[in-house]
């Protein structure tokens, strides 16, 4: 018997030593995931590297400041698409509070090259200003002749701002209607896309966005009302949720909210 298990125990021990090295080289070999942290959070009222965040020129242009409150838009910081992650990497993303793990294609638009992948960001960010302005204006009744606007916001990357740039351009030009701005004062944050219509769409990071919003200040967001379930389950101590369809639906809540008016919550 002991000769069987010496040679049990030989056996084991041969057999482990492949084992341990598979283990070594998957914990360094690269993975198709990109890990996610809380990002920047950007004052559309305010200044970004010097320069307005939206400038407006023409019909309304020079408007004076009405607002001394914020709308931040909030992102997300994913590792680069070029940047490695391995196994560790991964492990230390998943038991943490303020980390998540994605598929790599779900945090970048499909491309072969990073400049390619840059191109395309840059592309949604644009198509994504463009309706913001057009959705602004069109609450208001305006022409895009008529005013003319610049939206300066190089370091925030697709789509997800779109919600807060319209509301900045409408408290610029128009603030609530009534003389005042939208905010009450407060710093609002939030996220969602937005078409040229006004509609408002979902995003992703939500989890990730509120905590940035919460460092940065905020203690209302505004979440689009599809991802309400997971923004509750996920929502920092002290945030207030507002669920958003539309741009016109959003400056509704918002001059309810200012003028302590019963408004909606996730």
């Amino acid at each position: 018997m002991s000769a069987l298990f010496a040679t049990r125990r030989r056996t084991l021990a041969v057999c482990a030593v492949p084992v341990a090295a598979l283990l070594g080289v998957a914990a360094f070999a690269p993975l198709p995931f990109s890990v996610a942290q809380p990002g920047d959070t950007a004052n559309v009222l305010g200044t970004h590297e010097g320069k307005p965040v939206i400038s407006l020129s023409g019909d309304g242009g020079g408007a004076p400041a009405r607002d001394n409150g914020e709308l931040l838009a909030v992102t997300i910081g994913v590792t680069k698409p070029q940047v490695t992650v391995r196994v560790v990497d991964v492990a230390r993303a998943w038991f943490a509070d303020d980390r998540a793990v994605m598929p790599r294609e779900a945090a970048y638009p499909k491309g072969d090259t990073y400049a390619e992948i840059r191109r395309a960001i840059d592309d949604e960010m644009k198509d994504s200003q463009d309706k913001a302005v057009k959705a602004a204006l069109r609450q208001l009744g305006r022409k895009p002749g008529d005013v003319r606007v610049e939206l300066r916001l190089s370091d925030v990357g697709g789509p997800s701002a779109g919600l807060l740039f319209s509301l900045g351009i409408v408290d610029k030009l128009d603030g609530d209607g009534r003389g005042g701005g939208l905010t009450g004062g407060r710093s609002i944050a939030g996220t969602g896309t937005i078409d040229a219509k006004g509609a408002v769409g979902p995003v992703g990071g939500i989890p990730l966005k509120m905590r940035a919003a919460v460092r940065d200040g905020a203690r209302v967001f505004l979440v689009p009302k599809k991802e309400c379930d997971e923004a509750k389950s996920e929502r920092p101590e002290g945030l207030r949720l507002i669920p958003v369809t539309t741009l016109e639906s959003t400056l509704t809540s918002l001059k309810s909210l200012k003028d302590g008016n019963k408004v909606p919550r996730c």
